[in-house]
């Protein structure tokens, strides 16, 4: 039978894009004097938006929208003409109503659900009667002893399956006899997934300041979305820290040197610095800490259940379950392809 009652959703939402790009191939725009062309996704412009191309001072006036094809007057208000060329990226600055014009048509986006998985963790607790009556040397309870070893490690698998957790690809519902895991935050992310030497990201492997400055306006210029959490495994929490390297001097007879980098504020925000040994040594998340949470399912969080024997021993198990709930994809990110 399966599980019904396993899945955790939310409902994802989005602004109406404000940028799009032209697409027409074989464009030849070299005398300025183009005034109709095909675009993207021609739902995203109306009669009387603003348009201004990549890396360009001109703006053009959209007189017309017809499919994917969009009419505009050229070098509106004198601004300084510039050839278009296909897959050139266009940025709608904003649209010029009519006075007394009626109500434009409504537009909006559409909510897409987006969902996980829960993962059942367990551990088993056993426990002889001799071992539980003799006395332990620093162990008052031999059983409770057990069961925090245990737990500490299902936290522990808890924490990498978080991170690096993925989905199986067909019956993610699991069974009786397909096992149900969760997708972590390393599967999760699409959008912002960068390495370096793409987009605005430096080509270089080492990790500097450059590399954390252009991940972070990535992900700023993408969405509304603020990040506040930076997690990496040791060598790159070493690389961050190093940053202070040139800036740092101390007295000759200090006795106590400090290299430490805890928090990282830039133009984009203020991010706390977390250590985790499951992180990739290669990769650095971007999260933000509102937009993501790690949750039970209802009733489901880590407890013991003592188990029947049928002999001289106590036993139980330990059993949590456990999902990662992930809201907007696109308002996290990461960098892989580091040097390590």
């Amino acid at each position: 039978m399966k599980v019904t009652r396993s899945r955790r959703g939310s409902f994802s939402d989005a602004l109406l894009p404000n940028t799009d790009s032209i697409n027409q191939a074989g464009l030849n725009d070299a005398g300025l004097n183009t005034t109709t062309f095909t675009v993207a996704n021609g739902g995203r412009f109306r009669v009387g938006d603003l348009l201004q191309p990549a890396g360009s001072r001109e703006v053009m006036l959209v007189t017309g929208v017809t499919g994917n094809s969009v009419t505009v007057t050229r070098g509106y208000g004198g601004s300084t003409k510039s050839a278009l060329e296909h897959n050139m990226g266009l940025a709608i600055l904003g649209n010029a109503a009519l006075e007394g014009q009626d109500a434009p048509a409504a537009r909006f986006t559409n909510r897409i659900r987006k969902s996980n998985f829960t993962q059942i963790f367990t551990a088993s607790v056993e426990v002889s009667g001799t071992e539980a009556a003799v006395r332990q040397i620093a162990v008052d309870d031999e059983m409770n002893y057990q069961k925090t070893l245990r737990l500490r490690e299902l936290l522990r698998d808890l924490e990498n399956t978080v991170i690096n957790g993925i989905a199986p690809t067909t019956d993610p519902q699991g069974s009786a006899t397909v096992r149900r895991t969760m997708r972590g935050i390393m599967a999760s992310i699409q959008t912002n997934a960068m390495t370096p030497g793409t987009g605005l990201i430096p080509s270089g492997t080492d990790l500097t300041e450059d590399h954390l400055n252009a991940a972070l306006r990535t992900i700023w210029q993408t969405t509304s979305s603020r990040i506040d959490t930076i997690v990496v495994n040791g060598g790159l929490k070493r690389r961050i820290n190093n940053f202070l390297m040139t800036m740092q001097r101390y007295p000759g007879d200090a006795e106590r040197i400090k290299r430490l980098v805890s928090a990282y504020e830039s133009d984009y925000g203020v991010c706390r610095i977390v250590l985790s040994r499951y992180v990739p040594a290669d990769t650095v998340l971007f999260l933000d800490s509102s937009r993501i949470s790690v949750l039970p399912l209802i009733g489901r969080s880590f407890a013991f259940k003592p188990l029947a024997t049928t002999g001289d021993y106590e036993s139980g198990e330990i059993v949590g379950e456990y999902t990662l709930e992930m809201r907007n994809e696109a308002a996290h990110g990461l960098l892989r392809g580091l040097a390590v």
